[in-house]
């Protein structure tokens, strides 16, 4: 039992969601000013997040097709949230895709 966690909990935060302090600290990193906790950009980030968690999920279950269709809800809202950016501000947009590496 480590973390706290039985046995067979370990490992398996993917479908949980994010730790409050994990969250804080992904808002105060990509946050425009001191009290943003809803601009585009910490979105993304949070979006990104668990979209990564996701992904560790779909490695030691490819049939869990429930949790698939969120995952396909989640990259569509972050791909609105990214269009916006892309329309609204390109600097801002490059910025975030940098931050997040999620364009090569």
């Amino acid at each position: 039992m480590a973390d706290g966690l039985p046995e067979r909990m370990e490992g398996k935060s993917s479908n949980m969601p994010l730790a409050k302090d994990e969250k804080q600290a992904l808002i105060a990193q990509h946050r425009t000013h001191a009290s943003d906790t809803g601009s585009p950009e910490v979105q993304v980030a949070l979006l990104t997040k668990r979209i990564e968690a996701l992904a560790e999920h779909f490695k030691a279950h490819a049939r869990d097709h429930s949790s698939r269709r969120g995952l396909v809800k989640l990259l569509n809202q972050r791909r609105r949230l990214l269009n916006y950016l892309k329309i609204h501000n390109f600097d801002r947009y490059r910025t975030v895709i940098e931050k997040l590496g999620l364009r090569k």
